[in-house]
């Protein structure tokens, strides 16, 4: 993000870096909200990927790929284990250190780089941060992809609790599930939204209710809030002990959730939800399971750790507990999903990726969207994760890689955070900073120990992710570097041009992917048509690394005379470039546009080989292949449909 790059093959789209003001506290536009409404809707939203941890996590550390002794000395140590982890992991880390570091208000890798980018811009060390921040982007499709596969299918194995003749019928209810989950996203959540919150909440007291229930019969549970219970389990068994960590983690999934939707409610809001209500919710429910597997004999505790979350329910009122977990888990897929849409919004206005066809399903939230290609592509991925691993179990092993990666690289961005913007004192900084690493880093090793046995899935995916985002990145800087060596100044140009064409009424719009020299649109059009309307502006449109632009930073005008105009449109990366609403209330450039007078003039760009390629030629292969299928830039601007004209030129990189 430190080098200004384009969006797609004729897009003119730059990214620049602005150094903007503190956001308020609670975060972007929620200042002056009411905090009970926000923190009710965030339980609905932000909550529900580590809300259903409960239903898998404290069995798959018994009885997943390196099974323990159903013993006191186990139970005790593994409760304490997911005690401290949400402790250290979510509410210190996440939600107390991390949520400081808004960027006008917005959370997450993409953010917390570009907010990072802009102070150490000159650095270094800058080109790793971003390459950081885009490795945990790339990682997120891979739990995006495995979240709404293990967390529906885990909630559908609670009717085998409830009739083990069920079995049979839990793959194709899962799978039918997931493809209504994928199909309804176009129409957008707006109005199933309005349920999410009662659900969840109804949900999390439910988690509270069960686990209450059994702490009342064993109390003595809760002497595990000691941490030394943790140590002992690690003192006696010290190889199971560190793996164990790999189950562990599935505690805290979604504490990267927390952090990344805070764009959304706004820090405090969060915060409320999180310590009042969901971690006290989620903390007993654990301890409860904890109390009822230590309350029955042994071969009872074995059975019934098959699948201890649904077994705190009486009998009769299993089945109602997986309708529930059922709805919560598909809430918390919903969640993950439209995290992916927003994810990909923010990388291709920051230049990495191509442009996605893109609609917004709601009329007044604009971070409501829904992009085609990213929800069959995750549909297709969800499927054949089901049909490959089989069960929530197996699939447990392919889950924790990609969000401990994630975590391990959200410790490296804070360390640059605490160090280089916020400044903190080495005394103060060494210890906050060595105690995450050494959490977040024992997490991310044991959970390589899972890679053979699906861990691969998530890492391939990121990889592929990876691959495909800094390619587009790089190619576009090339192509960007290629057009200014032969660019010739906008000033000269239109000196020379203005008595060599004939004006014609009306006004030309030129998109330019550079804010200096003659976009190859103009050019060609002068060639060939040897005209030039009354007014000519060439237009960039520049995303900066802030999610939002002020409306009084959103025009620059440059006039150069002869009827010739260079205007700069700024966006923040998380706003829609929707180029004629922005023109609609611009008078900069000689007076107001009139669509109907006005055309719009686009560059498309083909690659030709080069003697000399920029980067290797698989990479200019796979750019020229994301060059030719993305999305109209037409469509990405919402110019006119009956206004738009298409140049294209040859380029070599």
């Amino acid at each position: 993000m430190s080098d200004a790059t384009s969006q797609g093959a004729d897009t003119p789209l730059a990214v620049t870096t602005v150094t903007s003001a503190p956001a308020a506290a609670t975060g972007h536009g929620h200042g002056s909200g009411n905090l009970t409404k926000l923190a009710f809707g965030a339980i609905g939203v932000v909550f529900g990927d580590i809300g259903t941890s409960p239903i898998y996590a404290f069995r798959e550390t018994f009885v997943g790929p390196h099974p323990l002794a159903i013993d006191e000395l186990h139970i005790l140590g593994v409760v304490s284990l997911i005690f401290w982890s949400m402790t250290l992991v979510v509410a210190l880390q996440y939600v107390t250190v991390l949520m400081r570091a808004d960027n006008k208000g917005q959370g997450g890798s993409l953010a917390l780089v570009a907010l990072i980018s802009g102070h150490i811009r000159k650095s270094r060390y800058s080109g790793l941060v971003v390459l950081l921040g885009v490795f945990a982007t790339s990682l997120f499709y891979g739990d995006s992809m495995i979240t709404p596969a293990v967390s529906v299918l885990s909630a559908v194995e609670g009717l085998t609790v409830v009739q083990t003749s069920l079995a049979p019928f839990v793959m194709p209810i899962a799978l039918v599930l997931l493809v209504c989950l994928f199909v309804i996203q176009k129409s957008g959540t707006a109005k199933v939204g309005a349920f999410f919150a009662p659900v969840m909440v109804l949900y999390f007291s439910v988690l509270a209710i069960l686990g209450i229930y059994h702490l009342v019969q064993l109390p003595h549970v809760l002497v595990a809030l000691n941490p030394w219970y943790a140590i002992q389990f690690f003192l006696t068994d010290k190889v199971l002990g560190f793996l164990a960590l790999g189950s562990v983690v599935l505690a805290v999934t979604g504490a990267e959730a927390l952090y990344a939707d805070m764009g959304h409610f706004g820090r405090s809001p969060l915060r409320v939800s999180w310590f009042a209500f969901v971690m006290p919710c989620l903390l007993i429910n654990y301890f409860g399971q904890a109390a009822m597997i230590l309350g029955l004999d042994d071969d009872m505790a074995a059975q019934a750790m098959r699948n201890p979350f649904f077994n705190l329910a009486p009998d009769h009122l299993r089945l109602p507990l997986v309708i529930l977990a059922t709805c919560a888990t598909f809430i918390a897929s919903q969640a993950v999903i439209s995290g992916a849409f927003s994810i990909t919004h923010q990388a291709m206005q920051l230049g990495f990726i191509p442009r996605l066809s893109t609609r917004h399903t709601s009329e007044h939230e604009v971070g409501q969207i829904y992009i085609p290609f990213v929800n069959w592509a995750l549909m297709i991925g969800v499927i054949a994760l089901v049909l490959v691993f089989q069960n929530s179990s197996n699939l447990a092993s392919a889950y924790g890689i990609a969000v401990t990666g994630a975590m391990l690289i959200d410790t490296c961005l804070m360390s640059v955070l605490v160090l280089v913007l916020w400044r903190w004192k080495w005394w103060l900084a060494a210890p906050v900073i060595l105690t995450f690493f050494v959490v977040d880093g024992g997490y991310f090793a044991a959970n390589a120990t899972k890679i053979p046995d699906g861990g691969w899935f998530p890492l391939m995916i990121g990889g592929i992710a990876f691959t495909l985002l800094t390619t587009w990145n790089k190619g576009r800087r090339l192509m960007r570097q290629r057009m200014t060596e032969a660019a010739l100044p906008l000033n000269v140009f239109a000196k020379s041009a203005h008595g060599s064409a004939t004006r014609v009424p009306g006004t030309a719009i030129f998109m330019a992917s550079s804010s200096a020299g003659v976009p190859s649109a103009l050019l060609h059009n002068i060639k060939h048509n040897k005209v030039l309307h009354e007014r000519v502006v060439v237009l960039t449109v520049e995303v900066q690394d802030v999610p939002y632009v002020e409306p009084t930073e959103r025009y620059e005008v440059q006039e150069l005379g002869q009827g010739f105009f260079r205007m700069s449109l700024r966006y923040g990366f998380m706003e829609e470039t929707d180029v004629p609403a922005a023109l609609a209330h611009n008078q900069l450039c000689g007076g107001p546009f009139e669509m109907m007078k006005t055309s719009f003039f686009l560059s498309r760009q083909t690659l030709v080989p080069s003697d000399k390629p920029g980067m290797a030629i698989w990479r200019e292969k796979l750019f020229a292949w994301m060059m030719r299928n993305a999305a109209s830039a037409m469509v990405f601007f919402r110019l006119p449909t009956n206004r738009v004209v298409e140049l294209g030129s040859q380029l070599e990189i």
